[in-house]
């Protein structure tokens, strides 16, 4: 076993009984077809094990404690926490993405800081971890390292809508969204956007499609924004 392997599940508070499952959990389809494996050892069936359980997990957890929540409401939080951003931010807070196995393509193409690859890992992972330790195992999992900021989480799925509202409240200027590349092959293209607002650029962001490319760039934005005023307020104290 590595050192990253064995500080991932330090950092993780969970340890595979099967080490064979966690290496799975890492390797991406890239690294196997490169290396000669067959596609169904990589990480893709246990992205889509680990789907279920989040969404199970994230379900309970939200009928749970948001009880005033109609369905609609429930649907939309739960889309927020499922979401690519969503993982991606809790896979860098495990450093998952140094543990992934990728192929020489994808990792000269700067794959390792994609959210998609990332995201799926997350997912992968939280599957490896249910047929490791079962179903309570996967669920103190996902707790501990994906339920535990809701209203963090709630920005990455509505970004764009947020700030346009801080934008029109502070009365910034005019908001603009504008795609600057798209990286990789059709299947499996990453788009990168800027959003500007006025004369500035005040976030960059990538993902599997325009709309979660903004999304991602808008909430960079609504950070900025929000440390500016704390700054503002500081030196006014």
């Amino acid at each position: 076993m590595t050192n990253k392997l064995k500080q991932l599940q330090e950092k993780a508070g969970y340890y595979f009984r099967d080490q064979k499952l966690l290496q799975q959990a890492l390797t991406h389809s890239s690294y196997a077809n490169e290396h000669g494996s067959n596609r169904l050892l990589s990480n893709e069936r246990l992205e889509f094990l680990g789907d279920a359980v989040l969404e199970l997990t994230s379900s309970e957890f939200i009928f749970k404690n948001y009880p005033d929540y109609p369905e609609g409401e429930m649907t939309k939080l739960r889309a927020s926490i499922v979401c690519e951003p969503t993982l991606a931010d809790c896979a860098r807070v495990l450093d998952l993405a140094a543990c992934v196995r990728l192929g020489r393509g994808e990792e000269s193409t700067g794959g390792r800081e994609r959210d998609s690859i990332i995201s799926d890992a997350m997912e992968a992972l939280i599957g490896a971890i249910y047929l490791d330790g079962g179903f309570a195992s996967a669920k103190e999992f996902v707790h501990r390292f994906i339920m535990n900021d809701i209203e963090k989480r709630k920005l990455f799925y509505d970004s764009k809508t947020i700030l346009q509202e801080i934008v029109q409240e502070k009365e910034l200027g005019d908001l603009s969204y504008h795609l600057i590349r798209a990286d990789g092959p059709d299947h499996a293209k990453v788009f990168t956007s800027e959003v500007w607002i006025k004369d500035a650029c005040y976030g960059t962001g990538s993902g599997r499609n325009k709309k979660l490319a903004e999304q991602s760039a808008a909430y960079q934005a609504i950070g900025k924004i929000q440390k500016g005023s704390e700054e503002d307020v500081s030196e006014k104290n």
